[in-house]
């Protein structure tokens, strides 16, 4: 078993030069890069703790040691090397850690486990359907999202300078990739909320929206900048606001339901959200207990034509209640615009 974990180390590792700046080609001052290029060696560190350990307890224990702002970040990492491991083991009992790890070690980090299962889909260019039939009927998405995420990482050329889209993407797929290629923008351009606006300015219209929805969760989850650098991204979102809300409500629900709140999130939340991330957070499932059916979502491959996914109409009431005044949660700014 050590020989084999050792051929997997030597197969599949990833360098930590992958994430740093220089490498990648990002943009951003030193702070940005420090803060940054962290978040990207957690992540890496989750990724190699999953290739080494085969006893998903002790792969647990090795995650929890990692420091608790940043430890999403590796179950993120872990949930990534499992996929790929179960999609080159096939259908064996080796070919579902995925799975097990979602029920033991990676449930309260349920959100992050299945957008870091979707980074194997920039991987590998098959198996996928091994990876989704082992997730959540609808948390499922976000795979998608996590594959949006690699290719504005690690292909931001294609991905953001050229808007490219992979072909095998079909219907709503598309627009939850555009989610996770929102959350890269926020490493790409390296905090920046100017550039980051630029960009998004620079896609075609349709796609706006769902890119601003990644920038509030990677503002609120990730973090990384000031008060007044999110209280200035509200204000460049402008007309999208209540995506903006959404994408930074879905991060208050992730780190609450993980248990790793960080004051960087409840700073978000109240200018973003203008109410408190736990308020955000239990908004997140207030609507989602308000769809009836909502875990009787089908399988991503049939949610390919017009008829909305529970997944999207989840996250349109949310923004539509983000988007609409409320009491006790407009403090933090004025009145926003319902943009759905």
């Amino acid at each position: 078993m050590k020989a084999l974990t050792r051929l997997r180390r030597q197969l599949l590792s990833i360098s930590e030069a992958e994430v740093s700046f220089e490498r990648r080609g990002f943009e951003g001052t030193a702070g940005a890069r420090s803060h940054l290029e962290g978040i990207g060696s957690s992540f890496l560190r989750g990724y190699h703790a999953a290739l080494s350990h085969d006893r998903l307890p002790a792969l647990g224990e090795a995650l929890e040691r990692e420091p608790e702002g940043s430890r999403g970040f590796s179950y993120e990492g872990a949930a990534m090397s499992l996929a790929i491991l179960d999609i080159v083991a096939g259908w064996g009992r080796w070919g579902r850690r995925l799975g097990a790890y979602l029920e033991g070690p990676g449930a309260p980090h349920v959100y992050m486990v299945h957008v870091g299962a979707g980074w194997s889909f920039g991987r590998l260019r098959f198996g996928h359907r091994r990876v989704l039939d082992q997730l959540d009927p609808l948390l499922r998405w976000l795979a998608f999202d996590g594959y949006g995420f690699h290719e504005g990482y690690f292909h931001w050329p294609a991905s953001i300078r050229d808007q490219q889209v992979p072909a095998r993407l079909e219907g709503y797929e598309r627009r939850v990739f555009t989610q996770g290629l929102g959350r890269s923008l926020w490493f790409v351009k390296g905090c920046d909320v100017e550039r980051i606006a630029s960009t998004i300015a620079g896609f075609s219209p349709e796609r706006r929206a769902d890119l601003w929805s990644g920038i509030g969760l990677a503002a609120t989850y990730a973090g990384g900048v000031a008060r007044r650098d999110l209280e200035r991204l509200f204000e460049l979102a402008a007309g999208f606001e209540p995506h903006l809300a959404q994408g930074a409500a879905f991060a208050a629900k992730a780190r609450q339901r993980a248990g790793n709140r960080t004051e960087a999130a409840e700073r978000a939340c109240e200018i973003l959200c203008g109410c408190p991330a736990d308020e955000a957070a239990a908004l997140t499932d207030t609507e989602l207990e308000a769809l009836d059916g909502a875990r009787l979502e089908p399988p991503a491959s049939s949610g390919r034509g017009s008829t909305e996914p529970l997944f999207e109409a989840w996250r349109r009431r949310i923004r539509w209640r983000l988007g609409a005044p409320r009491d006790g949660c407009d403090e933090a700014r004025g009145t926003r615009r319902a943009v759905v």
